[in-house]
């Protein structure tokens, strides 16, 4: 029983594979970071530098997704779903907010899962963007966001397939309804505030 070589060869085998996670793991969390930023720069209304980022988070995930090509074991760890799952947020964001073509899965070139996480956590982010609109009075944009948030919502519990399979898309379908709900309320209340205001300006003209 040859215990060193097998010994050598099992260490070369981890060795290899904990060179693909320490390699893996810093772009996927690079990846996120730029993301963030990314939606950050859309709520400032900076489409060019959001693009900018996005684009360079992009970058991260390629290299990420090529050095772990030969261990599917640790690109499947959780992470790299994670950081395709934020890169997915951001490029939807972008595209909702700026009213741009809505990409694809193929578009965005990250698999489903991560697509349809990404997609159910916009929702968040279009209350922001509400809200922020709501603020300035632009209640018409903000009705066409709602009208998008439950679009978004009705697609995602059409999607009746195990977590496993989804990547965990019950609970962020379950989060988004309540932000949405949550929405619809500010927004009704803000209609109704502007309508009351706008008969009172009437009256007062009228007299």
């Amino acid at each position: 029983m040859d215990l060193e070589k097998l010994s050598a060869s099992v260490r070369g085998t981890l060795d290899a594979k904990h060179a693909a996670r320490e390699k893996g793991l810093p772009l996927c969390r690079k990846a996120i970071r730029l993301s963030a930023n990314a939606i950050r720069a859309v709520h400032r209304g900076e489409k060019d530098t959001a693009e900018k980022l996005i684009e360079e988070a992009r970058a991260c995930l390629d290299e990420a997704q090529e050095s772990m090509a030969e261990h599917p074991d640790i690109r499947y760890a959780g992470f790299f779903h994670d950081s395709a799952k934020e890169y997915a947020e951001a490029r939807l964001t972008l595209a909702l907010v700026f009213n741009l073509s809505f990409p694809s899965p193929t578009d965005v070139g990250v698999e489903v899962p991560a697509y349809l996480n990404g997609l159910g956590e916009t929702i968040g982010e279009l209350r922001r963007h509400v809200l922020d609109l709501m603020r300035h009075g632009e209640l018409e944009r903000s009705e066409r966001l709602l009208e998008s948030m439950d679009e978004i919502y009705y697609l995602l519990t059409s999607m009746d397939y195990p977590d496993g399979m989804t990547g965990g898309l019950r609970r962020t379908t379950d989060v988004a309804r309540s932000i949405i709900e949550r929405t619809r309320g500010d927004l009704s209340t803000t209609l109704i505030q502007q309508k009351l205001i706008s008969s009172l300006e009437r009256e007062s003209e009228g007299n």
